[in-house]
């Protein structure tokens, strides 16, 4: 296997499969089922989820809400998701692990570092909630942070579209799908692969990204395999 260890990013949105919000337990099932057969290859998985299926801070603060307090509750969305991830994975027979920046002790493991490279090292999914637990700072950027700081070999992340377009593919028939990529040319052609201070501290990190579409089934398992799905970003 190219990668031995991977941070896979999932947004919240993944996970309502076709609800209007919420979680759909079918889909939650089958990325169990998906990362059970990566970790079943020797791959050790940490996961960083978004909460937009349940609340998202930056709407809430459009709203009129007081940003801060939106991002917090974002927060709290990630954790119900990771939650809801860590149990479909432990019903699929997956050790799991939950990490939160947010202390939740009742819940979930306060995220610690040597914890969470000591649970991936013994074959454990790690999942961290919370975003790194600061307000203004997206799950994009959770990602890379705990990515680079578990030394994690690549950062997957895992979309409902097959890659990296020069345009909207839902919305232009004629978008052009990038094969592979330089950080350099994402920034200069304006692409939204990740927000900006996320890219920022994949790029200075020397961190790679795969861009790659979560839903079709063995995808996951292909891209950790070191088959070109999707868009790569290095």
């Amino acid at each position: 296997m190219p990668y031995k260890r991977i941070l896979l990013k999932l947004s919240g949105e993944a996970l309502m499969g076709d609800r209007s919000h919420g979680i759909d337990p079918q889909r939650l099932a089958s990325y169990a089922s998906e990362i059970k057969n990566v970790v079943e290859k020797g791959v050790e998985v940490a996961i960083v989820i978004g909460g937009g299926n349940i609340f998202r801070g930056v709407a809430g603060a459009s709203n009129g809400m007081d940003r801060v307090q939106g991002d917090y509750m974002g927060m709290l969305a990630t954790i119900i998701n990771g939650l809801a991830l860590q149990s479909a994975l432990e019903d699929a027979d997956v050790q799991t692990r939950l990490q939160t920046a947010l202390k939740i002790e009742a819940i979930a493991e306060p995220y610690i570092k040597r914890r969470a490279v000591r649970h991936l090292e013994k074959g454990r999914v790690v999942i961290f909630g919370a975003g790194t637990g600061n307000p203004f700072f997206t799950t994009d950027s959770a990602a890379v942070l705990r990515a680079i700081e578990v030394d994690a070999d690549v950062i997957l992340k895992g979309t409902r579209v097959d890659g990296i377009y020069d345009a909207d593919p839902e919305k232009n028939k004629d978008a052009v799908k990038f094969e592979s990529i330089s950080f350099r040319d994402v920034l200069q052609k304006g692409l939204k692969v990740m927000d900006s201070t996320a890219f920022t501290l994949s790029q200075e990190n020397d961190l790679p990204i795969v861009v790659f579409d979560m839903n079709t089934p063995g995808n996951l398992e292909q891209v950790v395999a070191g088959k070109h799905i999707g868009t790569t970003v290095n």
